[in-house]
């Protein structure tokens, strides 16, 4: 491809909204290009890379047993509310009607569909295992797109379904997508670590994601270097510290004029914050048949901790939570910055596991002004609901061996699920075992964005003068740059690489110099090559590689060899890094 015909141009100035390098860099060296929120075209650099990304991603999922097919867009609702998630799901799932007035939903994700393929096509024991993948577009409407590709509303996605007849054969395959993964990102040359997830809205027990750590990401990710432990802040567990034992003193109501927060609250009483409890209002919506409501719903935790919302979600199974407004507080008969669940009536109350264990403690008192020391639970309240709902911090103790904990921020880049039969019993899958005996399919869920992996490889291979692409995902192998007195033998020098199935991208504009050099490290390609007056007078061809500084002459007789060399080397050294990733318990 020569740059003179090249679809689309390198730009000098970085886009005004771009947040972080590898939407600035993309954009800047003409990979993409917006259209709306959330919303890219992938220019012809970018649609090479991706392919070569797709391609990865085949080649790991063919060696694993999958078989490739391609699944809708566009899915009548019906199978949606076959599952309930049509239900479920908020406003981030794309709905419109046909021309005949149907319910319609744009693609998510495949689980309902791949559902509906088997209980048409498997009865039979005989019949499973069977790995299923596609690489399709999906919509969610995120409210909040941002960061180029790390967070957008359409994109491409390998997703991948596991059928099986039981528990067992699940695990197999769980396990070999799990190793399958690892393989992909070693293979474009991006570090990642899997760690425990919540579930979501894919519904099922166990689920993985696979984490990009870099301050951009929005995901907090809670490590323990001794022994190991990773998950998720969303779902991270720690060692709560034992709250001393001590009998339940009377309550005791105290005047509090302007405290309203938990910091001034213990300063005003001088009492340490893990001797209050913090009240957490939110209003959840919760699907009740085919119906959703709203329930107000009363957290209580510990004055040092905070409340965690995905765990809090998870214990009241709702589809979405939404802070409670004053108006709505008050409604309930509480007091916003006074507040206990004391006397409340006609909510969900909920309690972490260590408000139970923690005697005499201050709360609100219901009354502006007013807190009430020694408020105990089970005497003097009860909860509908008592789970751990607080959020993991850095420096907390490690659910597993005590040692503190660290977070680090991280972007997902893959997620993997065992779905069980949460599909299948709702959608009528079954299969006839060697008894004759109807069972329910048992069904993994496996997801890769492309256009996420691809960003967060340039997020990870560049510098301050542009992108630098690993071998296995460069839209190209080698750009060649023709300068004064060198294009004629260029021409052929490309025409032989090109021969010998050496992809190269040729800057044979009539630029300056220093444009085709800026512009050849602001693309990324590997191996730059320069072909010149002057090279040609010192031996041959002027040999660079975009992460080195090092230039060296290769003649023209020996340049074919020593190109192959050098990718093949550049190749190996990526090929080292894919290696057996033991599955965490």
């Amino acid at each position: 491809m020569r740059m003179s015909e090249i679809f689309g141009q390198t730009l000098r100035k970085p886009p005004a909204d771009a947040q972080i390098a590898s939407h600035r860099l993309l954009v800047q060296a003409g990979f993409i290009r917006q259209l709306g929120a959330g919303i890219f075209s992938y220019l012809h650099l970018a649609q090479r890379s991706m392919t070569k990304i797709e391609n990865i991603l085949r080649d790991e999922m063919n060696a694993i047993g999958g078989q490739e097919i391609t699944m809708p867009v566009v899915h009548p609702a019906d199978i949606w509310k076959e599952t309930g998630r049509w239900y479920e799901i908020g406003s981030e799932m794309g709905r419109f009607y046909d021309k005949n007035h149907r319910d319609m939903v744009l693609a998510m994700t495949h689980e309902e569909v791949v559902a509906d393929l088997v209980r048409t096509e498997i009865q039979s024991y005989k019949q499973l295992p069977r790995l299923l993948y596609h690489i399709q577009t999906k919509w969610r409407d995120d409210p909040r797109p941002r960061a180029g590709l790390i967070r957008v509303r359409e994109f491409t996605m390998k997703d991948s379904y596991s059928l099986d007849t039981d528990q067992e054969g699940l695990d197999v395959q769980y396990r070999a997508h799990y190793q399958a993964y690892f393989d992909i990102y070693h293979r474009c040359d991006l570090p990642v670590i899997a760690v425990k997830s919540d579930v979501g809205m894919m519904g099922g027990k166990v689920a993985h994601e696979f984490m990009y750590l870099t301050p951009i990401g929005e995901d907090t990710i809670i490590r323990c270097d001794k022994c190991g432990y990773t998950a998720n802040r969303q779902i991270a567990r720690f060692q709560k510290p034992a709250p001393m034992e001590e009998k339940p003193r009377p309550i005791q109501k105290v005047a509090t004029p302007g405290v309203t927060t938990i910091e001034g609250l213990a300063k005003f009483l001088a009492v340490p914050q893990s001797r209050t409890a913090k009240a957490f209002f939110s209003v959840a919506t919760v699907t009740e048949g085919q119906e959703d409501v709203e329930k107000f719903v009363f957290a209580v935790v510990r004055g040092d901790m905070d409340v965690n919302e995905t765990k809090l979600a998870n214990a009241v199974k709702a589809k979405s939570l939404r802070p409670a407004r004053d108006d709505e507080i008050r409604g309930i008969g509480a007091i916003p910055g006074y507040a206990s669940p004391i006397t409340i009536k006609g909510v969900i109350v909920v309690v972490d596991d260590l408000i139970p264990e923690s005697p005499n403690l201050v709360a609100g008192a219901n009354e502006e002004g007013y807190h009430l020391l020694n408020v105990n639970y089970g005497r003097d309240y009860q909860a509908a609901i008592i789970e751990d709902i607080v959020v993991a911090e850095d420096g907390y103790a490690c659910p597993d061996c005590g040692a503190a904990m660290h977070a680090s921020k991280g972007v997902e880049v893959g997620n993997i699920f065992k779905l069980g039969t949460r599909y299948s019993e709702s959608m009528g899958c079954t299969f006839s075992d060697q008894d004759g005996q109807a069972k329910p399919v048992v069904m993994g869920s496996y997801g890769i964005g492309v256009g996420r992996l691809m960003a967060c490889v340039a997020e990870e291979h560049h510098d301050e003068h542009g992108l630098s692409w690993p071998i296995t995902v460069a839209p190209y192998h080698v750009y060649v740059v023709a300068l004064q007195g060198g294009k004629e033998v260029a021409d052929c020098l490309c025409a032989d690489l090109e021969s010998a199935n050496v992809e190269v991208l040729y800057d044979d504009r009539d630029v300056r110099a220093g444009v085709k050099f800026n512009d050849a490290d602001l693309i990324g390609i590997p191996i730059r090559l320069t072909v010149s007056k002057r090279s040609l007078e010192a031996g041959g061809v002027e040999v660079k590689l975009r992460r080195s500084s090092e230039r060296t002459i290769v003649s023209q007789d020996e340049i074919l060899s020593h190109i192959a060399s050098k990718i093949e080397a550049l190749r190996a050294e990526i090929a080292d890094k894919v290696v057996t990733m033991p599955l965490p318990a």
